[in-house]
């Protein structure tokens, strides 16, 4: 059976979609070999147009603005999608509604990955909408495990990094220091692992870091869609 052609929904941030391109061609590299490199159709979104819907909460704007990239991909050729952000999962359902090809959702993907870990409680970090709406979290535990977040302030302190520094391509470790700071304390609350759920966490924050498990959902997701591209057999 052909490779599959990958779509990707990107650039929220580009940063974190660069990580997604090589990720997946590097996987394709070591699986095939030689010369061999993915098949990939890309759409990338204005993301200060993204950002400024979000913080004023425009949730149908985003819904629309997501669903009209993943038929851009399909009319493109993709065979499948990826939304290269955890947060825009918010309208996953919404958008696979609206094509006609399958969407891998990053929160399934990493479920596969926790319970392959044999994790049963896992800590949460990401976007305040990642990590407060239930659509996230909610799926996550759909898996059959527990999920926990930081208390607010610390969620304020992971948002505001997010935005203000890694998706304009700022790294500090003082920045590194304070996540692994509010790490530690999941773990101390009983988290097994922690989930980066956010696609620019992998940015600052690497598995072996922490005490515990890091599972980084730019890389999980990228692996997910090399596995469907390349299986015989539709993705699980």
């Amino acid at each position: 059976m052909p490779m599959k052609t990958i779509g990707l929904i990107g650039g929220m941030s580009w940063e974190s979609t660069a990580e997604y391109y090589r990720i997946i061609n590097e996987t394709v590299r070591e699986r095939l070999g030689s010369l061999h490199s993915a098949k990939i159709v890309m759409y990338s979104v204005e993301f200060a147009e993204i950002e400024r819907l979000q913080r004023s909460g425009q949730w149908e704007e985003l819904t629309d603005l997501m669903i009209d990239a993943a038929q851009r991909v399909e009319r493109g050729g993709a065979d499948f999608v990826l939304i290269c952000t955890n947060t825009m999962h918010l309208m996953a359902g919404e958008v696979e509604k609206n094509i006609n090809v399958p969407l891998l959702h990053i929160a399934d993907a990493t479920a596969g990955v926790i319970k392959e870990r044999g994790i049963s409680r896992t800590g949460l970090l990401g976007t305040k909408f990642t990590m407060e709406k239930e659509f996230y979290k909610g799926k996550l535990e759909s898996h059959g495990f527990e999920v926990i977040i930081p208390p607010k302030d610390q969620r304020e302190i992971v948002h505001s990094i997010i935005y203000d520094e890694l998706c304009r391509g700022t790294i500090k470790e003082s920045s590194k220091g304070s996540y692994l700071g509010i790490i530690e304390e999941m773990v101390v609350a009983g988290a097994e692992g922690i989930i980066l759920g956010c696609t620019e966490i992998g940015l600052l924050v690497r598995d072996g870091d922490a005490s515990v498990p890091i599972l980084d959902t730019t890389e999980i997701h990228a692996k997910a869609a090399v596995d469907y591209a390349l299986a015989t057999d539709e993705w699980q």
